[in-house]
């Protein structure tokens, strides 16, 4: 328990393989904060006593009054075990959905973590979540069963029933585990098979498939979670006791006389103990011996529990001197059992001590950093790190080194920008005075003191006395009177004025290599920089100083200016830090936006992005109240994007300022940062804008009250279909499958599109692919403007032909026969889950040639129009007919693209070609004898035309009066695309949520009915096994969403809280456009049909946001309405 010092920590920093990075990882209200409270009370920075109140490592005023983390945020500690001392650098991490993000800048620089699971409610879904990035990042966990107390306090098992749960649960972790293994060690295992089709003479033979091989010969043990490998601590974090099974295998092996290693293997499992024969055995129960784990250890803790809460004093006398404790007379009188049980505990099997030692053991140091992980970090896109320049590769050596000497490269990784006050900084705190200063502060008091007197009683002044005059050269400025009090002062070098109150950006960092020291020049890489075309363009073996390299994109040089040792809320200065600590860096903020790679040499390749469970999807508009505020508003959105690793800041077409946020809660949180802290004005926030989908679907074969669609009933709806075609405008064809046929409005070209639904599986390749489809893309463009720079690298290759592959297999059938070659296009940005197809004769082009690098000469001729027919496309894609939203799940096909009369118009050009080039001459003539200006103005009228006429796209004179040839392609390509999908269904597509709710059984009722009040489907129900809680998983639309965590919790007295996470997009069922057509629909639904559906209402909704032409009565019967009292 000893309050450490500076010095100690910058020791302890100096030795690398005794630190451990670690970050604390678990569902919500798990109770993170409160075991990192323990293990900070360790070092006497908090009072034990305070220990899971205080939550020291919330510090943020919305963090503790919701009760939950929302940042995460580092504490170095120091712990010592047996002679060795070691410095833990703890990250406590939110557990909410909505702070993922903040999740995954923790486990990036860490190296191990601890999972802590509730005893009562087991594996819940954000467990699932956190351990699945814990083992993306290549880190080790080890379990902490957290809040044991509650299986004794409130659910009353009994040892035996508590023994059987815990092993439940461990049963469940190990579970995931497995899944997470078998996925990786299967993706291995199809990877080596396909580099096996790739060189067939590596392995002659015949090869027997089996899915498994791999799985039985890879060695899994290590990863399970068991107590007897000591990766498995019991705890309860609020009573402060915690206990690994190697601390009772200690005391019974002197006790019962039986080895240590012996007790290891058996206390956890179904082992029991024959006393007489001092023998462990292993029976089945039926002879109603207990394991043990129960006899030895749970009931020990069982029956303290039940002494200290039946108040049963004589018995906690016993029990605290069997043990050799103890107990101050404070807590023994207390008359809250919990303080007693805290006293007692945390004496006996002191948690800090337990968790601290396994993670000491079990967790690796920054030096054993695997191979795998450096090369998984350096691999950046679909990079392999063969593929990277040899330098680079050089790099590895220098990370699992983890080397302090001057000559090993400096690299540093800033997983995220965090906000504190100015004042909260080291260099800007109030020092306190030294002796001398508080001497004169006393003399000066005395002194005032003395005139004041002196002035009462008429007196001349005194004169100063020689401490005085000393006074005035003093470094301290005149104090305002009635300070005498102060002891403490402003240090040295105050804040500037308007400093004062501003925000202070620090990143939050980890030394991979090297020592960073302060003042020190080093390059910060962005996420786009490629240390290939650095090697480029500097010569091999450069030794310029920094500042003189020629500038490269995306590396910029910067200075280290402060290095601070973070502590919890507070911040300690630091001159430098060797490698493998966590670290604060000021002065970054103008370089780094939200994460970045630090680096002395420009061939480390920046870090792998990091990957964020939760997708931002609510987004609101944010205005000041008062608009002269603007500037203010838009500094506080950029300083709020650099503090929030999650958030994005988007200025729409309209001009919106718009804030993208995972949820509600985060919402909330970013909402309170905006006006308090970053932009402090008032601001009007609107109403969350919803994201929508538009997309078609087939011909439905059922009406709207279930009826077959017969012959009966074509009538009608041929002349519903009718009036919707009248919307059409004329000199466009429609065919009775839905070609749709336009000529551009000079008449030079024809163009014939149809849309068709994608499958719902192929729509979904495409959302998976997009990283894929969007490298396609470069690499295309790179070849048609003759820049053969990026060379296709072949593990990119093989992912193009695999997802080619996959497109083909679910495009089958007569219908989609070629298709997939045919592809020209992805839309909208080129890289989303729309296609287009090209059928016409005369031009073939596909998305395909770019990787084989073929491209005929007619291609190039054809390529500028081209160009245009695809950004017609990208445009329909980019806002649908129905409310300017998105489509999603589209083919267009491009059946005929006529040119012919713009090809004959190309001919006659050239006729006149001859004619242009004379009057040129004859204007170079009039440049030298000019001729009136009247005629001069009517040669520059004719002479424009012409210029047109030469453009090198071939525009013929006629497009004088309707703009360019291609801005004509791209308007009617887009017009064609928007009318191809109005003569089919369309539909409506919303975003939905997972929702995860856990609730006892008596609320289980109430948690439906608002369940199916906002439109929510429910999945699976499941009941935890051994409680009474239920496991709901339900969809719901997250424009249903909001409020639907405080309604589920105010309904249900907050027994029950949802997550919410973005799942999918699904199809609204209901046609937005849908009326009553046949007899039986006007007979159910009435004429008007006045119950608006779903689709609709979001139609209208979206639109009237978009300030579109919504179609609506305003009044619907325009007799005027009297009530009878206004009669009178």
């Amino acid at each position: 328990m000893v309050l450490n010092s500076l010095d100690k920590m910058i020791q302890l920093q100096k030795n690398t393989a005794n630190i451990r990075n670690i970050c604390v990882l678990a569902h919500v209200d798990h109770g993170k904060t409160t075991l990192a409270d323990c293990f900070i009370s360790s070092n006497g920075i908090i009072s034990s006593r305070l220990a899971g109140k205080l939550r020291y490592m919330d510090s943020r005023e919305d963090e503790q009054i919701r009760g939950i983390t929302m940042k995460s945020s580092a504490i170095s500690l120091h712990y010592a075990k047996d002679s060795e001392e070691y410095l833990i650098n703890l990250i406590d991490s939110p557990g909410h959905v909505d702070f993922s993000s903040e999740v995954s800048t923790a486990v990036r620089i860490c190296d191990g973590c601890i999972i802590v699971v509730d005893a009562v409610e087991g594996v819940c879904p954000q467990t699932q979540a956190v351990l699945r990035q814990a083992w993306l990042e290549n880190i080790r966990p080890v379990l902490v069963i957290n809040k044991i107390d509650r299986l004794i306090v409130e659910l009353k098992f009994t040892p035996q029933e508590a023994y059987s749960h815990l092993k439940n649960i461990l049963e469940q972790i190990n579970a995931l585990t497995g899944t997470l293994f078998t996925s990786k060690v299967l993706e291995e295992r199809a990877e080596r098979d396909t580099e096996s089709q790739v060189n067939p003479n590596s392995e002659q033979g015949e090869q027997v498939y089996d899915w498994s091989t791999g799985l039985e010969d890879t060695d899994d043990s290590h990863l399970y979670f068991s107590p007897e490998q000591g990766n498995v601590v019991f705890t309860s974090a609020i009573d402060g006791w915690g206990f690994g099974i190697e601390h009772f295998a200690k005391i019974y092996s002197k006790k019962i006389g039986i080895k240590k290693e012996v007790l290891l293997k058996t206390l956890w499992g179904d082992y029991y103990i024959n006393m007489k024969a001092k023998k462990i055995m292993k029976v089945d129960q039926a002879k109603g011996k207990k394991p043990l784990f129960v006899q030895l250890i749970l009931e020990n803790i069982w029956s303290l529990y039940d002494a200290v809460l039946k108040k049963d004093k004589e018995k906690i006398d016993k029990i605290v001197t069997s043990l050799g404790l103890k107990i101050g007379v404070r807590e023994a009188r207390h008359s809250d059992p919990k303080v007693q049980i805290n006293a007692i505990c945390s004496q006996w099997l002191p948690i800090s001590h337990a968790v601290l030692s396994m993670v000491c053991q079990k967790l690796p140091s920054p030096l054993d950093i695997t191979a795998e992980r450096v090369e998984k970090l350096l691999c950046t896109g679909s990079q392999t790190f063969d593929s990277l320049p040899l330098e680079t590769q050089a790099l590895k050596a220098a990370f699992m080194k983890c080397g302090s000497e001057d000559t090993a490269p400096v690299i540093i990784f800033v997983s995220k920008m965090f906000a504190v006050d100015a004042k909260a900084l080291p260099q800007n705190k109030p020092r306190p005075l030294t002796q001398e200063e508080i001497a004169q502060r006393r003399e000066r008091a005395r002194q005032r003191h003395a005139e004041k007197l002196a002035a009462a009683q008429g007196q001349a002044p005194l004169e100063p006395t020689q401490d005085a005059s000393a006074l005035e050269t003093s470094p301290q400025r005149e104090e305002p009177r009635g300070d005498e009090q102060q002891v403490e002062s402003m240090a040295t070098n105050p804040v500037p004025q308007e400093g004062s109150n501003q925000e202070s950006f620090i990143a939050f960092a980890r030394v991979f290599s090297g020592v960073a020291r302060r003042g020190e020049k080093i390059f910060v890489l962005g996420p786009k920089y490629s240390p290939i075309e650095f090697l480029q363009r500097v010569p091999l073996g450069f030794s310029a100083p920094p500042d003189d390299l020629p500038p490269v994109p995306h590396m910029a040089c910067c200075t280290l200016e402060n290095l601070y040792l973070l502590m919890g809320r507070e911040l300690e200065d630091l001159e430098e830090v060797p490698p493998g600590n966590v670290l604060g860096i000021g002065g970054l903020q103008d370089f780094v936006l939200k994460s970045a790679t630090l680096c002395s040499l420009p061939s480390c390749p920046p870090f792998i992005p990091l990957n964020f469970e939760a997708t931002p999807i609510v987004r609101v508009a944010v205005e000041p109240k008062h608009p002269s505020e603007m500037p203010q508003l838009v500094k506080g959105m950029k300083l709020l994007n650099q503090a929030d690793p999650c958030v994005q800041i988007l200025i729409q077409e309209t001009g919106e300022h718009v804030l993208v946020t995972a949820g509600e809660v985060h919402l909330q949180r970013c909402l309170d940062d905006l006006k308090e802290r970053f932009a402090k004005i008032h601001i009007s926030v609107s109403e969350p804008i919803i994201p929508f989908r538009e997309t078609i679907t087939k011909p439905p074969k059922v009406d709207m009250v279930n009826e077959e669609i017969g012959k009966q009933q074509k009538v009608a709806v041929i002349h519903q279909t009718k009036e919707d075609q009248s919307k059409i405008p004329e000199g466009i064809q429609v065919d009775s499958d839905g070609l749709i046929t336009m000529t551009t409005p000079n008449k030079l070209a024809t163009l014939s599109v149809r849309a068709v639904p994608l499958p719902e599986e192929v729509t979904q390749i495409l959302e998976e692919n997009s990283d894929l489809i969007r490298s396609m893309e470069l690499l295309t463009s790179s070849l048609n403007e003759g820049k053969n720079t990026q060379m296709i690298h072949q593990k990119t290759q093989e992912k193009i032909w695999e997802f080619k592959g996959k497109l083909e297999q679910h495009l089958t059938g007569r219908k989609w026969r070629n298709t997939v070659d045919q592809i020209w296009s992805f839309g909208p940005r080129k890289c989303g889950p729309n296609i287009l197809v090209n059928k016409s004769e005369d031009f073939q082009n596909s998305v395909w040639i770019g990787p084989t690098g073929r491209s005929s000469k007619e291609a190039s001729r054809y390529r500028d129009l081209g160009n245009s027919i695809v950004s017609g496309f990208q445009l329909a894609t980019l806002s649908g007919p129905m409310c300017e939203e998105p489509l999603m799940g589209v083919c267009f096909v491009l059946e005929k693209w006529d040119l012919s009369k713009f090809e004959e118009q190309g001919a006659s050009d050239k006729q006149n070609q001859e004619q242009i080039d004379l009057l040129g001459e004859r204007q170079e003539e009039d440049k030298i004898h000019p001729i009136g200006e009247e005629n001069q103005e009517v040669q520059g009228v004719c002479l424009e035309p012409f210029e047109k006429r030469t453009s090198p796209k071939g525009d013929s004179s006629i497009t004088d009066c309707y703009g360019p040839f291609s801005g004509q392609l791209i308007a009617t390509m887009k017009e064609a695309c928007r009318y191809s999908l109005q003569v089919k269904p369309q539909r409506l597509m919303a975003a939905m949520y997972t929702c995860d709710i856990m609730a006892t059984s008596d609320v289980l009722g109430r948690v439906y009915a608002v369940l199916s009040k906002r439109e929510g489907r429910v999945l699976q129900e499941e009941m935890k096994e051994g409680t009474d809680m239920f496991i709901i998983k339900a969809v719901l639309p997250v424009a249903e969403s909001f409020g639907f965590a405080d309604e589920i919790r105010k309904r249900t007295s907050g027994l029950a809280s949802p997550q919410l996470v973005f799942s999918h997009w699904e199809v609204i069922p209901s046609d937005p456009f849908w009326v009553p057509t046949t007899e039986e629909e006007y007979l159910h639904f009435g004429e008007k049909a006045d119950s608006e559906n779903q689709a609709r209402k979001y139609m209208n909704a979206v639109r009237k946001r978009k300030g579109l032409y919504v179609e609506e009565k305003i009044v619907e019967h325009a007799e005027k309405q009297r009530t009878l009292s206004k009669n009178k």
